[in-house]
């Protein structure tokens, strides 16, 4: 065990943590040059053509006669819990920080939950080799935030691997894992996915005991059962072995069939001589952005179905639950973690299952206390019960960090208070400032992370974490096409708020909507009380115009026999609402 060294690399979205890695792999002899390609860790098709990295990939090296496991991380704050169960399973953090950018939002996140995990940190700056690169710029912001000596940051260039020698001897020189000397076995899950051929496939690290093949292990948070068909490490290819042993990070094939039995930061133990305690930490992830997902044709409805339980065979966050709309049809309201999840899902939908999908506005879940007291939990304005009965409406919170330049500060803070949002604190890092703000989660959900990247020219980062649920004067906001409500376009939002929000979607909706052979009136509602209203006025054909003579009253004879027949179409006449009128509130502008 003294030979093992567990490690991950934390750092921003593109500061370079997959190319550090690729580094390390071709420095360590892992990969052959002819297999090695850039950012070889990241396999999905999606994450090479975003450039970052959406899951987690562990790989085992040989450096100087000793074992070490990388955990290779994502970046983006949607997958925070992942990067917190990995760095759980290691014993030291690479902070990677961009010499051209600096400190961002993420980076301060993930130092915070490595420095929560009692983690020993090594501070890295990478792409010196860059001509825009602030070396002692970036150094004195790192020295600031972790308060180490300068001689400990290391200087790389992922890209030439310069330097990258000095990490992997770093890292042998640091504390070696304590050993337990228990009978009982212990790992954690720190990521599992499910292969079409071999059923789910766990990414453990071994805490204490050892797990071998073909051994009954047991799921202690899920408490189910099954068989380890195969154990191993990843050189990134599986690499089968006979046993796991105590510290060691590796894999194990089951014959388990969902991700959901064997869920991220859940504890593995042999089923004969099971473990009396798990390890700490282990939590349910919730998802808190939903969207109602409908196919184009309804005749797609069971491949959206389909599609949808095979990714999430893989995706323990992922929720979802059968929807009925009247104008849409039948559909999945489906919840993520975030933005980011969101739209991956949905290009994986689009391009791995060839699907035509309507997406509603996102909208986040509130909790609904009755007048007996009862609390319902609802994930669409459509579900919210009669006013009369409800005591109070609870929305959920966030907290939010911002760094940015010191010059944008009043920008931002502008922006903030726009979106019911206030500051709680202000602080420095060198040139860059620090705003932490609450705001309801809401009103971050649809555009504020654009307003943001514009109100400060590209140079502000945005990280975020659920902060509770509190009660406010919520209402919900229904949408008329014709006078028929369309429970699809319905949002719930703060009753000051409402006004403007009516006025803005209906202006918008009378953008998308095409006009018909009759007027058709748009409006926003608060259950009986109309608030907005914009008109389509009618296609008008020119009945007068086969009347040669200046006979004023057969021409009114055939204005009103047109005006009867325009009411009666009125009555009658049904409007087809094209996709893009319930992504509406998407729209910038």
């Amino acid at each position: 065990m003294d030979k093992i060294r567990n490690f991950c690399i934390i750092a921003h979205i593109d500061h370079g943590k997959s190319t550090i890695a690729d580094r390390m792999m071709e420095l360590t002899g892992t990969v052959e040059k002819r297999e090695m390609k850039e950012q070889l860790l990241d396999s999905m098709e999606l994450e090479r053509e975003k450039g970052i990295t959406i899951k987690l990939a562990p790989v085992t090296m040989q450096w100087k006669g000793y074992t070490l496991n990388l955990i290779d991380t994502p970046g983006h704050v949607d997958f925070s819990y992942e990067v917190s169960r990995s760095l759980q399973a290691v014993e030291t953090a690479v902070l990677v920080v961009d010499a051209t950018q600096g400190i961002q939002a993420q980076t301060l996140a993930n130092v915070y939950l490595a420095i929560e995990q009692d983690l020993q940190i090594i501070p890295v700056i990478n792409k010196v080799d860059l001509p825009a690169a602030d070396v002692e710029g970036v150094a004195a912001q790192i020295m600031n935030l972790l308060g180490c000596p300068r001689e400990e940051i290391i200087e790389v260039s992922g890209k030439t691997g310069y330097n990258i020698d000095l990490i992997l001897d770093r890292i042998i020189s640091l504390n070696d894992i304590k050993n337990n000397d228990s009978d009982k076995t212990k790992a954690l899950i720190f990521d599992s996915y499910f292969d079409d051929y071999r059923g789910v496939v766990l990414y453990v690290r071994v805490f204490e005991g050892e797990i071998k093949k073909n051994a009954e292990i047991l799921m202690m948070a899920a408490e189910t059962k099954g068989l380890a068909l195969e154990v191993g490490v990843l050189t990134p290819k599986m690499n089968p072995r006979e046993k796991l042993s105590e510290g060691e990070i590796g894999y194990i094939v089951t014959n388990l069939k969902t991700t959901r039995e064997a869920r991220v930061g859940d504890t593995v133990t042999i089923a004969k001589n099971p473990a009396s305690q798990a390890l700490p930490g282990y939590k349910h992830v919730l998802p808190f952005v939903y969207a109602g997902f409908f196919p184009v044709s309804n005749d797609q409805y069971k491949e959206l179905k389909e599609a949808i339980e095979k990714l999430s065979l893989s995706d323990s966050a992922l929720a979802f639950e059968p929807e009925n709309s009247p104008v849409l049809g039948f559909g999945l309201r489906i919840g993520f973690l975030g933005l980011l999840h969101m739209d991956i899902i949905k290009e994986r939908l689009e391009r791995e299952f060839g699907l035509d999908l309507i997406v509603t506005n996102p909208s986040t879940n509130y909790e609904v206390v009755m007048n007996n007291g009862e609390i319902l939990e609802i994930k669409s304005a459509a579900d919210l019960p009669d006013m009369s009965e409800i005591a109070e409406i609870r929305e959920p919170w966030v907290k939010g960090e911002i760094i940015l330049p010191k010059s944008m500060i009043g920008n931002v803070l502008d922006l903030i208070n726009k979106k019911r949002g206030h500051q709680t604190s202000l602080s420095y890092i060198e040139d860059r400032a620090v705003i932490d703000f609450e705001a309801p989660m809401a009103n971050l959900l649809t555009d504020f992370y654009d307003q943001l990247k514009s109100v400060t020219s590209g140079y502000a980062s945005f990280n975020y974490e659920l902060n509770g649920y509190r009660a406010e004067d919520l209402v919900r906001v229904d949408f008329l096409v014709g006078g028929h409500k369309i429970d699809a376009l319905s949002v719930m939002c703060h009753r000051s708020e409402a006004d403007a929000l009516g006025r803005e979607t209906t202006k918008k909706l009378k953008e998308v909507i095409p006009r018909q052979n009759w007027e058709v009136a748009l409006q926003a509602a608060i259950g009986a009380r109309i608030i907005a209203r914009e008109t389509i006025g009618a296609y008008r054909k020119d009945v007068t115009v086969k009347i040669h003579t200046g006979d004023r009253d057969r021409k009114a004879k055939l204005l009103e026999k047109q005006k009867r027949g325009k009411a009666r179409m009125k009555r009658f006449g049904k409007i087809d609402i094209p996709s893009e009128a319930f992504t509406v509130m998407l729209k910038r502008d």
